[in-house]
């Protein structure tokens, strides 16, 4: 028998944080990130956050896949009783990451994929410090920004203005995040968060079966 494979480390996984304002390239990076990592072997795979939400199912929409659907009195139980890492409302309904889904797949070596904005940052960073890892993603420029949002042709002129005026006050969040990049290529800026991710999974911290390990040398 080999020396490898006879040694047996297990990784506990990351709450991997991806956060831009809209337009930016958050979504399209994050789906990249899946799926690169959607054939990968055990205790290599990555899987994006599945939220509780009190609005409807929509057409197409799997319970336990793309949200987990809940009535507005289970939210408020859940709450109560915190079981979710973080919440908020946004418009009429209200979100939530719920914590036994998180802590279940980390203490397997699977990363949770999170799209949030600072403030669900912050209150992640608040309950699990040490599994999370932040990243903010910038524009080259306001202006490409705006370009960006203007070619989707899917909102009015009204919505890109509110949008760009958000944008602003999501930026100056940045020095609260672990990495910062800028997203003038796509394709390096992809390159450079999986570089992130890969050292991350490596810290001494996250090998929970390194002290074993050293302890039989």
């Amino acid at each position: 028998m080999s020396l490898q494979s006879e040694v047996e480390l297990h990784r506990r996984g990351v709450l991997f944080i991806l956060s831009s304002p809209s337009g930016a390239g958050k979504t399209t990076l994050s789906r990249r990130l899946l799926e690169q990592y959607k054939d990968a072997q055990k205790h290599e795979t990555i899987r994006m956050s599945v939220s509780v939400t009190t609005r409807a199912k929509r057409i197409g929409e799997v319970h336990g896949r793309d949200y987990f659907f809940v009535s507005d009195e289970e939210y408020k139980h859940m709450v109560g009783r915190k079981e979710l890492l973080e919440y908020a409302q946004v418009f009429d309904h209200h979100y939530g990451t719920p914590e036994n889904f998180v802590r279940e797949n980390i203490s397997k070596g699977i990363d949770v994929l999170f799209d949030i904005d600072w403030q669900g940052t912050k209150q992640l960073a608040e309950k699990l410090p040490d599994d999370l890892v932040s990243i903010f993603i910038l524009p080259p420029s306001m202006e490409e920004l705006e370009r960006r949002l203007r070619a989707r042709a899917q909102d009015s002129e009204e919505v890109v203005q509110k949008r760009m005026g958000k944008a602003r006050a999501e930026i100056s969040h940045w020095q609260e995040y672990d990495y910062v990049l800028i997203n003038q290529d796509l394709d390096q800026t992809h390159e450079k968060i999986n570089a992130i991710l890969k050292a991350e999974r490596l810290k001494r911290a996250r090998q929970e079966g390194m002290a074993d390990f050293v302890a039989r040398l």
